[in-house]
């Protein structure tokens, strides 16, 4: 007969203390102190504890599963122990992954990914690897589940070969710096297949994702701060396609309304921090940037206006004039599609020159890129609201929602200037022949009374006289017009149809 409650304390401890010793050198917490870091006190209700339970070095089969309370609310969780085997599946392991992930889309309740595993035990590759619920079933479920529930990944360690692929469809992926990576080959790989050395973090670190692949979302310097942000996260999400987020009590900005016409300077060419903006907008302290430190030129995250979540998206002019490049248009396509598959309003914050033209961006894609991202703004289904600030010329326009793309409302600065291009490139484009042939001092009274004419021909009151902009709002009315609008505007039934999940990036 079996000591049954011996066996479930044996189970619980994990691997041996040697592996803990080292966890612990590495400033990494043990699988079930993370859940329960996570979770609400006393929640959490584990399955599978007794997989693989024969052999005595697989406690758990290395992956600890079940549902808990996150801030009240019921999740779904996957935690990697990276005590046995380094976190490395198994069969026993790859079932308990897919029948959590079937769990949560039956209760239709948030996953929470906590990874940190060295990929698959070649030893097991056959019950594993290549069958219909084998480790492949994992990403296939992924993707059912994007776009219907949040998907979390917390990444604290590797994520190894295929194994990189979990956080890869996930919705958000937050990285443990000196700790967290994600690769599909390894450095000593690498140099035996094409030769190149190089470093694990620089092949596959967090910091090189969270700045230059754009896999990571957020870097943490600690565990702790990992879990505090993955709570804070999930603050802004429904637990589902079917619901909408949570309605806060409203907070005052943190910067006054009155400080707004300050920030933002008269002359189109001088730069202004978007984030500063931001903040005599939202509700204090609810801006949660996404992807801060990819392609910063453009600004993206999460707030709340009047108690309501919303996505935004803001021109970053102290960063690359604000223009938009490649990179930016694919966080851009990304994030507005996560925020239209969990009915969270868009704002549009534009200040853009247009997108980046040159030999470098025509090869990297830049059309295809741009059109990913108007792609993303024409079907989003909620509620979007564009605010021209200062510029929005050309396709950017288009891109920040300007008012062919289902805006519910384009308001207007004072400031604001609506064009195909700004003035002196517009007088350069048509009088250039003629301008060649003019002195100095010609040239420089034709560009003036040119620039004049132009100007008079996008006048703002016109553009309002002609119905392109809904409302041109003073700098202190802006907060004030923004929350009333988005209540009004959050009496948007919800859907009751899935869209199309959230495609890698």
């Amino acid at each position: 007969m079996h000591d049954f409650v011996a066996e479930n304390k044996r189970i619980q401890r994990g691997g041996a203390e040697k592996y803990h010793a080292k966890n612990k050198e590495q400033g990494k917490l043990f699988a079930r102190d993370r859940i329960a870091k996570l979770c609400d006190a006393g929640t959490f209700v584990e399955d599978g504890l007794f997989a693989n339970a024969l052999a005595s070095d697989l406690p758990a089969d290395g992956v600890v599963t079940g549902l808990g309370k996150v801030q009240g609310r019921t999740v779904a969780i996957m935690a990697n122990d990276s005590t046995v085997k380094a976190g490395s599946w198994g069969k026993r392991t790859v079932e308990k992954i897919l029948r959590i992930q079937e769990v949560a889309e039956k209760l239709e309740v948030p996953l929470f990914y906590l990874v940190d595993s060295a990929g698959a035990r070649l030893t097991d590759q056959v019950e594993m690897f290549p069958g219909r619920r084998h480790a492949g079933r994992i990403f296939y479920n992924e993707a059912h589940l994007s776009g219907r529930i949040p998907q979390i990944c917390l990444l604290f360690g590797p994520s190894a070969a295929g194994g990189a692929y979990i956080p890869a469809f996930c919705d958000v992926v937050i990285m443990v710096e000196g700790n967290a990576s994600m690769y599909l080959g390894s450095p000593r790989m690498v140099e035996a297949v094409i030769g190149e050395k190089i470093s694990l973090e620089d092949l596959g670190g967090a910091r090189m994702h969270c700045s230059k692949s754009g896999c990571g979302d957020f870097l943490v310097k600690t565990e702790e701060e990992a879990i505090s942000l993955a709570q804070r996260y999930f603050s802004y999400f429904p637990q589902s396609y079917l619901s909408k987020p949570l309605v806060e009590k409203s907070r005052e900005p943190a910067l006054g309304a009155d400080k707004l016409k300050g920030l933002i300077p008269e002359s189109p060419a001088r730069a202004y921090d978007i984030k500063e903006v931001i903040r005599t907008l939202v509700d204090a302290d609810s801006f949660l940037e996404v992807k801060e430190l990819f392609a910063p030129e453009l600004v993206t995250g999460f707030a709340r206006m009047g108690g309501h979540v919303v996505g935004i998206l803001a021109n970053q002019t102290r960063m690359k004039g604000g223009v938009l490049f490649v990179d930016s248009a694919d966080k851009a396509a990304r994030f507005i599609q996560h925020c239209d598959n969990f009915n969270i309003p868009l704002l549009f914050l534009s200040d853009v020159p247009g997108f980046m033209v040159g030999s470098k961006v025509e090869h990297e894609g830049i059309i295809r890129s741009g059109a990913k991202m108007i792609f993303a703004v024409s079907r989003a289904s909620v509620p979007k609201i564009c605010v021209v600030l200062r510029k929005a010329y050309g396709a950017g326009l288009y891109a920040m929602c300007g008012p062919a793309f289902g805006t519910d409302s384009v308001i207007a600065l004072p400031s604001a200037n609506i064009a195909v291009m700004g003035p002196e490139p517009a007088v350069n484009a048509v009088y250039a022949n003629k301008m060649a042939e003019m002195s100095a001092e010609e040239k420089k009274q034709f560009m003036k009374d040119r620039i004049e004419e132009y100007n008079k021909d996008i006048d703002l009151l016109r553009l309002a006289g002609e119905l392109i902009v809904d409302n041109i709002v003073d700098f202190e009315a802006l907060r004030s017009e923004l929350v009333k609008r988005y209540a009004y505007l959050a009496e948007q039934p919800s859907r009751t149809r899935r869209l199309d999940g959230l495609m890698p990036m």
